[in-house]
C-alpha cells in the first residue's frame, strides 16, 4: 500500500477522539497538522513518542502546528492514555484501521520474530490548505518530536 501523494489533498476523516467527540481533518484548515499514526496506546514506544510531543507542544503551537495522534484503540483507552500521561493534544480512534489504510500505514510488520498486521509508525505533515507536504516514515520514538520540529522549521516557517 502506498502513501498519499505529496502536494495532493490529505485524505479526509471523521473519527472519535479520546472524549468521544467527532473530529474531522477539515476542522484544522488554516493550521499545520502533524497527523501521526502509532500502534497502541500505553505501550513503551508509543508512550515515549507521545510524551515527547506533549513536552514540545508550546514550540509546536508557536509554529502553528496541531498534533493529532491516530491508533486503533477505542476512545476509552485513548482517554486513559491521555489522562495517565498528561497528553495535551488530540488522540483519534481508528478501530477498523480504515484511515490507516487510506494513508498507507496499515499492513504487515515484524516484531520480536512475529509477523502480523498493524500500524507502521508514520507521521504526515499537512499544510494550512489541507495538502500533504511531508511523510516521515522513519520515525524514532525518542526523537520524533525534535525531528518534526526540525522539518517544520526548515520547510514551513
Amino acid at each position: 500500500m502506498a502513501f498519499p501523494a505529496i502536494g495532493e489533498p490529505a485524505p479526509s476523516f471523521s473519527l472519535l477522539n479520546q472524549d468521544g467527540e467527532t473530529v474531522q481533518l477539515s476542522d484544522y484548515r488554516g493550521q499545520i497538522v502533524a497527523l501521526y499514526f502509532y500502534p497502541k496506546a500505553m505501550t513503551p514506544g508509543c508512550t515515549t513518542q507521545a510524551c515527547g510531543l506533549r513536552d514540545s507542544r508550546a514550540e509546536l503551537k508557536r509554529r502553528g502546528v496541531v498534533v493529532l495522534g491516530v491508533s486503533p484503540d477505542p476512545p476509552a483507552r485513548l482517554k486513559k492514555f491521555a489522562d495517565k500521561e498528561g497528553l495535551n493534544f488530540t488522540l483519534l480512534s481508528d478501530p477498523d484501521h480504515r484511515l490507516a489504510e487510506r494513508y498507507g500505514v496499515w499492513g504487515s510488520k515484524k516484531f520480536m520474530g512475529r509477523i502480523f498486521d498493524g500500524i507502521r509508525r508514520t507521521t504526515f505533515i499537512i499544510d494550512k490548505s489541507g495538502n500533504l507536504v511531508q511523510v516521515m516514515d522513519k520515525v524514532h520514538t525518542r526523537t520524533h518530536h525534535g525531528d518534526l520540529l526540525e522539518w517544520i522549521s526548515g520547510h514551513l516557517n
